[in-house]
């Protein structure tokens, strides 16, 4: 237990601490603003930032993730905060984290298994595409405060971002940046939009608050949907976060315990008066860039953002949105994956079109969940096609003409039924047809049901049929759902 603790916790001191810092500030203007999006007070945003990133460090199942409040979160909050108001929303925050908590003990968790690499790919590069859209706001001249004192200090916040590391790794250079663009603005007195012009930042810690709600079905008709979407989406995107961060640190995660985990984590935030959050690309990239590795990153982000916020918000609100515009284009950057573009003439097509397919709906959206769904039925339908296309028919008859042996290869299932029921001559003056199954696996109704029609078939031409070769599961399902050996369902198969 005590090395479990040491490698989860403290194996890695130095660099969680310090990189917990710079995503604790970067997380605070985009708290601010994912709570402007969703309607409701910037203390709602910082408060579930700090609950989650605090409880998801003991609860989740991916060190090193940064989990708080989001924009695809936010997003679905919009219509339920203007209809009924925040104390709705603090009670679908509280349902989501137990629908969460149920969808883990089911071990929803594994169905990432389902997402191709293609899709991850497009999540990855639409991701990259919204931050960086994200920060055009604050580079636009028509916004108040953006002057040329902005455009140079994000293009000297980069350059810090980039170059500093050659004069030393010890010290992340995102928090540098920070800290020395904000020492710039203070001491040329310029007048740039800071985190300040975001919103008020809370001045108290976040206090337990049960939901002023009716407990009945009005209440819970009301908030159902809203936190089954919410459920869905925060699962959607941590769960593809951890599988990146995975990727980034060559180490695994629980799926399944990260569900129970960001489950756990908005129940807490909903109960301490913030909305409900999840996994943040973004900020996890930040964390492992900057050396985070382990849960005191996570812990660290959480704690040094409420500290920050309530004790230092006077120097908090001096930082210049540019030094953190300049932190975001590099996690944009350091998201999107410059190979996948190189990769598009040599992958398949149809790996290529799911990914951008991905992207699209994506961007295009808002909404992470719409995206990955686009991209995964997609690769499904290129799969069992190009699964079906390996099915073949091959045949031959006897020296006297009187029996012809088929033998099927491959898969037979939806995808491949037609191509199977199209190989046989149902015409061809034979006295007995034998099918060897050896070698082919059927899969579904669809398959089993062409499997009736071709014998049926063969048999109203006078043809005698015999089946041989069917593997176990092929015969479970053929014995459980086939026809052509019942001669009062035979009528019902042929007349469809």
């Amino acid at each position: 237990m005590f090395k479990s603790l040491q490698h989860h916790w403290f194996s890695n001191i130095r660099g969680d601490v310090l990189a917990g810092i710079v995503v604790a500030l970067a997380l605070i203007p985009e708290a601010i603003a994912f709570s402007i999006i969703a309607g409701v007070d910037p203390k709602v945003g910082l408060y579930a930032s700090f609950c989650i990133a605090v409880v998801i460090a003991f609860t989740g199942g991916r060190p090193g993730m940064i989990s708080a409040a989001t924009g695809a979160m936010a997003l679905l909050m919009v219509t339920l905060v203007r209809d009924h108001g925040l104390e709705y929303l603090l009670a679908a925050t509280l349902l989501t984290g137990v629908i969460q908590i149920i969808f883990g003990y089911l071990k929803l968790g594994s169905l990432m298994r389902f997402v191709s690499r293609s899709v991850v790919t497009g999540f990855v590069n639409a991701l990259a595409i919204l931050i960086f859209l994200a920060q055009l706001p604050e580079l636009n001249p028509a916004t108040p405060g953006v002057t040329w004192h902005v455009y140079a200090m994000t293009a000297a916040g980069l350059a810090i971002i980039y170059l500093f590391p050659y004069v030393t790794k010890k010290i992340p250079s995102p928090l540098v940046t920070i800290v020395v663009l904000t020492g710039i603005a203070m001491y040329l007195g310029l007048d740039i939009r800071t985190v300040g012009d975001m919103g008020e930042l809370p001045d108290t810690l976040p206090i337990f608050l049960w939901p002023d709600v009716p407990l009945n079905l009005e209440t819970l008709a009301i908030i159902f949907p809203y936190a089954l979407s919410l459920a869905v989406v925060g699962l959607l995107e941590s769960l593809m976060t951890a599988t990146i961060v995975d990727d980034l640190t060559d180490t695994s995660s629980d799926k399944n315990r990260e569900c129970k985990g960001q489950g756990v984590a908005n129940i807490a935030s909903g109960l301490m008066g913030g909305m409900a959050g999840c996994a943040m690309i973004g900020q996890s990239i930040i964390n492992v860039k900057s050396g985070g590795r382990t849960r005191l990153s996570c812990l660290t982000a959480g704690v040094v953002l409420i500290l920050m916020v309530v004790f230092l918000d006077d120097w908090v609100s001096q930082i210049p949105m540019a030094a953190l515009v300049a932190v975001m284009i590099m996690v944009a950057i350091g998201t999107f994956s410059l190979s996948s573009v190189a990769n598009l003439r040599h992958h398949p097509l149809s790996s290529s079109v799911v990914m951008i397919v991905t992207v699209i709906v994506v961007v295009a959206t808002h909404n992470l969940a719409f995206g990955v769904l686009a991209g995964v039925l997609l690769a499904g339908l290129f799969f069992a096609n190009k699964v079906g296309q390996f099915m073949l028919v091959r045949s031959e008859v006897n020296e006297d003409g009187s029996l012809r042996r088929y033998q099927v290869i491959g898969q037979v299932f939806f995808s491949s039924s037609e191509k199977f029921v199209a190989a046989f001559d149902f015409k061809e003056a034979v006295d007995k047809v034998v099918i060897d199954l050896t070698h082919a696996h059927f899969w579904d109704i669809t398959a089993v049901t062409a499997l009736d029609k071709v014998v049926v078939k063969f048999r109203r031409e006078g043809t005698e049929v015999e089946l041989i070769g069917m593997n176990e599961a092929t015969a479970t399902i053929v014995d459980k759902f086939a026809v052509h050996d019942k001669p009062d369902a035979v009528d019902g198969l042929m007349g469809h």
